[in-house]
């Protein structure tokens, strides 16, 4: 695991995953429904309910037939699937929080994408990496880093400010399913997955962190970012 240093309760990180050898970890809608489900199932202090191949995929959206009440292990504040890899932004309920809930996301989706491909072995390249958020900057940037990152499947010139269409973007981005940006401008999508208060109190706002993200891949202030993005 990079860090910078050693995870603690209250403190917010970038944690990022990647299949290895870089290969695809999700194959299909299905592979992405599962992961989400995993991120709203493992979010529990307590076992896990369900952990077969079959899944109510309403639970990721509602949570309403969970009768208990969850003791969350992290704050889920931000996410994004990609084909090979993903991207959260997490804050640990507890010292342990963030290591607990990995464990239990990464090895719970590789023991169901193992079983349903018929393979056998390491899914992930890595435990995880993980490293913390500093300042006032990290806090406003990061999140658009990382509902940015799928853009990547359609255009990676957004990484170097040269979008052609920014509202082109806003709209894969906005109908990209497998990511929390969604739920960040105000269309339902996983909303029971995150804890969206703290980072939207600072933004303004579900339209004001809209308008916010479009200056933000006009400007282009990947330099705000530097040393937090993990990829390599």
């Amino acid at each position: 695991m990079k860090r910078d240093a050693q995870i603690t309760a209250g403190e917010i990180y970038h944690v990022y995953n990647r299949g290895v050898d870089k290969r695809k970890i999700f194959m299909d809608d299905n592979d992405h429904l599962r992961f989400i489900h995993d991120l709203f199932e493992f979010n529990d202090e307590d076992k896990t309910l369900n952990n077969g191949f079959r899944f109510n995929s309403s639970a990721i959206a509602t949570g309403q037939q969970y009768l208990k009440q969850r003791k969350l292990l992290v704050e889920i504040l931000a996410f994004a699937l990609m084909p090979n890899h993903y991207h959260m932004l997490l804050k640990p309920c507890d010292d342990t929080g963030a290591s607990r809930f990995l464990k239990k996301v990464n090895g719970g989706y590789a023991q169901y994408f193992n079983k349903k491909y018929g393979r056998s072995g390491t899914l992930f390249e890595s435990k995880f990496k993980a490293i913390r958020l500093e300042n006032d900057a990290h806090f406003i940037h990061m999140p658009y880093y990382i509902h940015a990152n799928p853009l990547d499947i359609i255009s990676s010139e957004w990484r170097e400010g040269r979008l052609k269409n920014h509202l082109d973007a806003l709209k894969f981005l906005k109908n990209y399913r497998w990511s929390s940006f969604p739920d960040y401008i105000g269309e339902k999508n996983f909303p029971s997955v995150t804890q969206r208060d703290f980072l939207l109190k600072i933004s303004g706002g579900t339209q004001e962190y809209k308008n916010n993200f479009i200056n933000w891949l006009r400007s282009m202030q990947l330099n705000s970012v530097s040393g937090l993005t993990l990829e390599n």
